[in-house]
């Protein structure tokens, strides 16, 4: 889950009012304590980068997004704790397995929040903000969702937003190989494989303008993705990371140019 996703609106509170930013407590402090050894020595990912990360103040980590993984291998790797956001799901299940699950994405700093569309998915936005403002690291995927047929596709405007209305570095992410450790219907990541995490030097993204200029969001949003890119080394789409239209009014609206965020 994203800023570039929505969040679905209903008769729950705002999600403002619904998730508060979570610090490093005592769960994620001990989840991180524990996760982080464990999975590095299982797995064995080769890391790079990692002189290119602030270790104080606010950041933002923009990666591509291949698999399920790849929001456990950033944290896994990066030298400091890493905030994003998470489908609400995980965290509202009952029982032992819904009990494991909340515990196991609170313990590697994820926040819930809702699919949907309007202000929801402002509030998302909002909630990121929040983190920065406090000087977190929160980590995004600029295209939206997963590409499935392992091309890098093009950068929606969010990640961008955040950074020029904060004035937060971007540190640029490549993930490789996580879509083959873990594909789609693998329920574990296998040992057989061994992924990439790239760190790539900071991008301060203020000479392009202010957050409120379409033209300066798009701009800067273009300059994380070639990082992006520089750093995965992947097959660039061209494209939106889009679902396929559903029905005319969608068609029109995909077929439109648009800011997307």
């Amino acid at each position: 889950m994203t800023s570039e996703q929505s969040v679905e609106p209903d008769a729950e509170p705002s999600l403002a009012e619904a998730a508060t930013p979570r610090h490093a407590g005592f769960t994620y402090a001990l989840g991180r304590s524990l996760i982080t050894p464990l999975a590095r020595g299982l797995y064995r990912p080769r890391i790079e980068g990692r002189e290119n990360v602030p270790r104080d103040g606010a950041v933002i980590f923009a990666s591509n997004h291949l698999s399920f993984i790849d929001s456990i291998a950033i944290p896994v790797a990066a030298p400091r704790p890493v905030h994003f956001l998470a489908k609400s799901s995980y965290f509202e299940g009952t029982g032992l397995k819904g009990w494991a699950s909340k515990t196991f994405f609170e313990s590697i700093g994820a926040i819930p929040v809702r699919r949907g569309a309007g202000q929801a998915a402002l509030d998302a936005l909002d909630l990121q903000r929040q983190l920065l403002d406090e000087g977190l690291a929160v980590a995004l995927y600029p295209e939206g969702t997963r590409s499935t047929d392992g091309r890098l596709y093009k950068g929606r405007t969010g990640v961008a937003f955040l950074a020029l209305q904060t004035g937060a570095p971007v540190v640029p992410v490549g993930l490789v190989g996580t879509d083959r450790m873990m594909p789609v219907g693998a329920k574990m990541p296998s040992r057989k494989e061994r992924i990439t995490v790239r760190f790539g030097t900071p991008l301060d993204l203020s000479p392009h303008g202010p957050a409120t200029s379409g033209r300066a969001r798009r701009l800067a949003t273009d300059e994380i993705m070639a990082a992006i890119h520089a750093l995965s080394g992947q097959e660039l789409a061209g494209t939106y990371n889009e679902a396929p239209a559903q029905g005319a009014i969608e068609k029109i609206k995909q077929a439109i140019p648009h800011e997307r965020r």
